[in-house]
């Protein structure tokens, strides 16, 4: 199950380490991953609906992640020209392409929880199994 690019890397170190720096650097921040997740969850969502689904974020905050990432080109906003104004957010192909590294990280988390002794994962019932 293991990649081959893990165990023979077919760049440079320092390649690799710059091309990680870049992928974190676009979703670092506290809301970004949830943001995008809730975003998978349904294909559009407006504002408020990302208000409600995640209440701990206050509304700056959650405006600048948004922007960030519309900025990076993950998340792609559309504003209707209406009062009270309506806007909408959903991912962008960029965006949807993420879809294998939250599958990567569901897996781990399970294996985590596992492995503290939170419970065992059989193989077939992983979120990325072929099953």
């Amino acid at each position: 199950m293991s990649d081959p690019r893990l165990a023979e890397p077919k760049f440079p170190k320092i390649a690799c380490v710059e091309d990680v720096e870049d992928a974190i650097s676009i979703l670092e921040g506290r809301w970004k991953m949830l943001i995008v997740a809730h975003l998978y969850g349904e294909p559009v969502l407006r504002f408020s609906e990302l208000r409600r689904a995640i209440p701990q974020v206050s509304q700056k905050m959650l405006i600048q992640q948004l922007r960030g990432l519309e900025d990076d080109g993950v998340v792609m906003r559309t504003i209707y020209p209406q009062v009270p104004p309506k806007v909408e957010y959903q991912l962008t192909e960029l965006g949807r392409g993420l879809g294998p590294v939250f599958l990567a990280l569901l897996d781990w988390a399970q294996l985590r929880r596992a492995s503290l002794g939170g419970g065992e994962v059989a193989e077939d019932e992983s979120p990325g199994s072929q099953n």
